[in-house]
């Protein structure tokens, strides 16, 4: 019985020994994050291109109060990352769970959180000081992420509170479109733009980082990442870590960026213009199947044929009649059409039109 008894006892010490050597390589794993949060910024100081906003927070690091802020702009332009920094800055590492309420799109928003949650939170009255002696402002700050996904009833709950809590809890509202914010938000905010970032602020951002990972690049990988991003920061720096993870002790190409960033190379989207101005229906048939086969997205093939269609030789009747389709093509993409009938579809037009030059 004893002997049975510490087999059983062997038995269950194993597993203890064997989590207890896998515990390290475990938080080692853990430690390895994304370079977006790995390089977003940890001061005001940090963030990129964006000199009204960063001004004005400054102003109320050095002292002065704080308005509700609405920050809107395309994704990537660093909208979270500087009121995160500026948060950090404003009440260091100890106060900043206690003083900051993040809630993002993920979160439930409904009015129901508004009217409890957020409300609860803000009228919380904190003191204005820090644990490590310094002077922060007496006030919290809320912020809402995505906000331009919140419903209409939970936007006009947030307005009261906004109103009444004033004293106590700052809000800053981030969203992609400011139409979808209801007026008396906006009016009770002050409002920053985010500019997509310029070609020159991105490249210095990637070859910072570039320099830090000891990344091998070349120039033209560099430009190629700039251009496929279109101003986002961040879209930039996480095709750069999949280019790198791709290309281990490699150098970075062109090449491979337009591949993990799942650009139609050039050379099709001119193959597929010139049956349209000079092929026949049959050839275009053959050249859109192929173009959707290789796994492309129809959305992308569209946005790269807007610019193509920009720059050929047609008059503006023409363009306007190609662009108006490009529109109802994807509204269709987007309510889930076929991705072969809506390029068909888009095409024919174009030949329809150039037929007419």
């Amino acid at each position: 019985m004893q002997a049975f008894l510490k087999g059983a006892t062997v038995q269950a010490t194993r597993p203890q020994k064997d989590k207890a050597a896998a515990g390290p390589s475990t938080e080692k794993k853990a430690k390895a994050i994304p370079w977006v949060e790995k390089y977003r910024p940890k001061c005001v100081d940090e963030v990129a291109f964006q000199e009204e906003v960063v001004a004005v927070l400054k102003k109320s690091l050095e002292g002065a109060d704080l308005p509700n802020l609405l920050f809107y702009g395309p994704p990537g332009t660093g909208k979270t990352s500087t009121i995160l920094a500026a948060a950090r800055e404003l009440y260091g590492p100890e106060l900043y769970r206690q003083r900051v309420l993040e809630l993002n799109a993920s979160d439930e928003r409904g009015i129901q959180v508004i009217r409890e949650k957020v409300k609860n939170f803000a009228q919380l009255t904190v003191a204005g000081t820090r644990t490590d002696g310094k002077l922060c402002p007496p006030f919290k700050i809320i912020i809402l992420d995505e906000a331009d996904s919140m419903t209409a009833p939970a936007q006009a709950a947030l307005r009261r509170t906004m109103e009444k809590e004033s004293r106590t809890t700052r809000f800053c509202l981030i969203c992609n479109y400011i139409s979808r914010i209801i007026e008396p938000l906006t009016s009770r905010c002050s409002k920053f733009r985010f500019k997509p970032l310029a070609n020159q602020i991105q490249e210095e951002r990637l070859l910072e980082i570039c320099k830090k990972e000891n990344l091998k690049y070349t120039k033209e990988s560099i430009t190629a990442l700039v251009q496929v991003s279109e101003g986002d920061l961040r879209k930039a720096i996480t095709f750069l870590q999949s280019a790198a993870r791709l290309n281990v002790d490699k150098e970075i190409t062109d090449r491979a960026i337009v591949e993990i960033a799942g650009v139609v190379p050039v050379k099709m989207i001119d193959n597929l213009l010139q049956i349209c101005f000079r092929g026949t229906f049959e050839k275009l048939e053959v050249a859109v199947k192929d173009i959707v086969d290789e796994g492309y997205s129809a959305t992308q093939i569209l946005s790269q044929l807007h610019d193509s269609i920009i720059e050929q030789d047609l008059n503006d009747k023409q363009k306007s009649a190609i662009t108006e389709k490009m529109a109802v093509v994807s509204k269709c993409l987007s309510d889930g059409a076929d991705e072969y009938l809506q390029m068909l579809s888009l095409c024919s037009v174009i030949m329809q039109q150039a037929s007419e030059n």
